[in-house]
């Protein structure tokens, strides 16, 4: 937000070296892990790469959809995490807010250069701005409510002693080979495991029944152990060239053998459970309905769920294509980890998939 009062104490780049560390002892103890300390350099809204020609529009609805979350939390409480003020503030910004102008041209640019100051995100302890940034999107499997034909592949709920066991459960390996199989409840069958497998890693999906009829389904937690990206181990054992690494060879790669596949597939030891949903989706962590392209999943050790981040990066499908725009911070993931980092979500169909799955590109965010 707005910061015009300190600034005119004290140096940008001095305030927010400063705040973690004032902030820390305030508290008693440090707001985030050691070494992984975000650093914020101010910027203007005209140095931000295409600011101008985005459809800040399409951002709008978004955050208003993450302020209606805003408003309903205690105002005196932090904005997520520290550096980002209180929530009074935001919920200040919330609400001026106005639904009526939201197709007027020009109002939404307005309406966020009015209310916000940008900053560039930097890791703390190498002043560097470029992470990765990957994308998902909401798969469509086939499945049906009970197990029968080629339909062999559980999609289970959260076990009823999920809870109770604090440490590591049960590993993919051993659910796969029944380890919960009379302490948890299916929500469907699904017919290929490698849909299965890529379910639990976009987190939410779509379930397309005999009759046509779609079950949608969404995150409710997991078994507590590692993600690991099994597309690292393709590479490390030269399955697969590091150049070629998307969704779409790793499946085709997993195709050609459903045997060597499944124990490919068990070296992620992380399994994610669901439960079915009524009304719009896919819904993030955050607890809004995710926004096509304009979503951004992120590490909330270090982004508040809410804020607006401007992203400057390429495209997935034309490497020499930059894709420039205003996204919402509106979920996580196993695999979003570190402060300069983020996954986009693309939507559902084969054109969002093929993006997501293509989408691996270097790139940096400023923060709203």
């Amino acid at each position: 937000m707005r910061l015009e009062a300190q600034i005119k104490r004290l140096s940008h780049k001095a305030l927010f070296l400063l705040l973690p560390f004032v902030l820390a002892s305030c508290a008693g103890k440090d707001p985030l892990p050691p070494k992984e300390i975000p650093y914020f350099t101010p910027v203007t809204f005209d140095s931000l790469p295409g600011w101008l020609r985005d459809n800040h529009l399409e951002a709008l609805e978004p955050f208003r959809r993450s302020c209606l979350k805003i408003l309903r939390r205690p105002p005196a409480q932090f904005f997520g995490k520290e550096h980002f003020g209180s929530l009074k503030v935001w919920q200040e910004a919330c609400l001026k807010l106005n639904p009526e102008k939201f197709q007027a041209p020009q109002y939404a640019r307005q309406f966020f250069e009015r209310n916000f100051q940008p900053f560039l995100v930097q890791k703390e302890n190498s002043l560097t701005s470029v992470g990765l940034f990957t994308g998902y999107f909401e798969p469509e499997i086939r499945g049906a409510l009970r197990q029968n034909g080629e339909f062999q592949t559980p999609i289970y709920m959260p076990p009823y002693d999920l809870k109770e066991k604090k440490e590591r459960y049960f590993s993919r390996r051993e659910i796969d080979r029944g380890a919960i199989k009379n302490i948890a409840k299916t929500i469907a069958w699904v017919a290929d495991p490698i849909d299965a497998f890529f379910l639990h890693i976009q987190g939410s999906g779509r379930i397309r029944l005999p009759n046509k009829r779609i079950l949608r389904v969404r995150y409710a937690g997991h078994n507590r152990h590692p993600y690991t990206a099994i597309g690292k181990f393709l590479i490390k054992r030269g399955l697969l060239a590091r150049e070629n690494v998307s969704m779409q060879s790793i499946r085709a790669w997993l195709a050609r053998d459903l045997v060597r596949a499944q124990e490919v597939m068990q070296l992620n030891a992380r399994y994610v459970f669901f439960r079915a949903m009524r009304g719009d989706g896919p819904v993030g962590a955050q607890g809004v309905v995710l926004t096509p392209g304009r979503s951004l999943a992120v590490d909330p050790r270090f982004i508040a769920y809410g804020v607006p981040i401007w992203l400057d990066t390429r495209d997935p499908l034309v490497e020499d294509r930059p894709l420039r725009r205003l996204l919402i911070a509106q979920d996580t993931g196993g695999a979003i980890k570190g402060i300069v980092r983020g996954d986009i979500f693309f939507g559902h169909g084969r054109i969002a998939s093929k993006q997501a799955g293509y989408m691996n590109r270097r790139g940096q965010y400023y923060v709203l």
